[in-house]
């Protein structure tokens, strides 16, 4: 019992580690859930095992009945030619006006998810998470405007981001349902 009991310890605090935002960096304040709600489109991001080799990615965001968020990202896989999706949930760390949640796609294993650039109108977004191996870009629409892109580039590398490292998402492809 003491060794499961150690076990779910160290599991409690990889999992609080896993959701934290990576130091030096600040979410938004005043976030309004409701208007983030929908689709977006990923504009860019650094690359990882889950999204590799996708492209055409999207987000969509949703409540679930809990009152927790629904998460569905889907891309096409271009070495297998079709469509892929995972769903997910997502929860406030903290306080629900703050850009700060964490997203589950293996219960019970959460990541972070942090919104640290939104625009006014809720046009793009830069979400990174739980250290600065994670960044992504997303918008309403499949493309974003040229020095909007630079700018949100530009603060990324600003707070230690490889930036360098992003892979531009095409989208190239109607999704069927």
């Amino acid at each position: 019992m003491k060794y499961i009991l150690s076990i779910f310890s160290i599991a409690l605090v990889f999992t609080a580690c896993a959701t934290s935002t990576p130091p030096g960096v600040k979410v938004v304040k005043n976030f309004e859930v409701d208007r983030y709600l929908g689709k977006w489109y990923e504009i860019a991001r650094l690359d990882h095992s889950f999204e590799r080799g996708m492209s055409n990615v999207t987000a969509q965001y949703s409540y679930n009945d809990n009152g927790t968020i629904r998460v569905l990202n889907s891309g096409y896989k271009e070495a297998l030619n079709k469509w892929d999706s995972a769903e997910g949930k997502a929860k406030f760390r903290g306080k629900k006006n703050e850009g700060s949640l964490k997203v589950s796609f293996f219960w019970p294993f959460y990541g972070g998810y942090h919104i640290i650039e939104l625009s006014e109108d809720y046009e793009y977004v830069m979400i990174v998470g739980p250290s600065k191996n994670y960044l992504w870009i997303l918008s309403r629409k499949p493309k974003i405007n040229q020095n909007t892109y630079d700018e949100l580039v530009d603060k990324a590398n600003s707070l230690g981001f490889p930036t360098q490292e992003l892979i531009k998402v095409k989208h190239d492809k109607i999704q069927e349902p």
